[in-house]
Order: C-alpha cells, then sequence, then structure tokens
C-alpha cells in the first residue's frame, strides 16, 4: 500500500524550528517528486515546497524561501521540510504529497497524500 506518513509537528514559539519528515512505503522515491502542503483554519490548501528525487530540483513558495529547507534521503525513502524563524501564520495542517517525475503546480496531479501533520507557532 502506498502512503505517505508525515511526523514532527507541534507547537513552537515564533522565531523557533520543526523538521518535517515525510516517510514514503510502497513505492521508492527514486521517480517521484514530492511536495509539502499547508491548510490554515479557515483558509484554502497552498503549496509549500517540493523536491524532484530524481534530479533534486527544489522549489519553495515566497513566503517559505530562506526560511525552509527541503531534503532527501533516498535510503530512508524520506523527504525532509526543515522550517526555521517560523511564524504565526506558519500555522497550519501540513501535508506531503507524491507524484511521477517532477514538481507541479497543479495540486490535483499529486497522486498519494499523507493524512498531514499539526504546526502550531504560538508564543
Amino acid at each position: 500500500q502506498v502512503q505517505p506518513v508525515e511526523s514532527g509537528g507541534g507547537l513552537v514559539q515564533p522565531g523557533g524550528s520543526l523538521r518535517l519528515s515525510c516517510a514514503v512505503s510502497g513505492f521508492t522515491l527514486d521517480y517521484y517528486a514530492i511536495g509539502w502542503f499547508r491548510q490554515a483554519p479557515g483558509k484554502e490548501r497552498e503549496g509549500v515546497s517540493c523536491i524532484s528525487v530524481s534530479d533534486g530540483s527544489t522549489y519553495y513558495a515566497d513566503s517559505v524561501k530562506g526560511r525552509f529547507t527541503i531534503s532527501k534521503d533516498n535510503a530512508k525513502n524520506t523527504v525532509f521540510l526543515r522550517m526555521n524563524s517560523l511564524k504565526p501564520e506558519d500555522t497550519a495542517v501540513y501535508y506531503c504529497a507524491a507524484r511521477s517525475f517532477r514538481c507541479s503546480d497543479s495540486e490535483r496531479s499529486y497522486i498519494y497524500w499523507g493524512q498531514g501533520t499539526q504546526v502550531t507557532v504560538s508564543s
């Protein structure tokens, strides 16, 4: 069964850091892209970052550039999202999702979705 599983969310103070993990089972990452999305209360889900695992190319939303870093560990079949300098507006449920080959702006093109992990940034 193909299933991405997120972990690493929690409560953090503004300016703090978290590292989210997306562990994938049922397929290897070699030919997939993994995207991170988030959905804040009352808002639409938005793309945050993506990595094309085949060639390592990465993408970031303007709102997180310079603060978030996406990376991969092929041996562990896991993608990470390091989040630094967190702000209250980063509060959301974070999802990882997989699609074939390269990253895409089309959320609908991501086939496999995790259940999400809550990130709350608050003092």
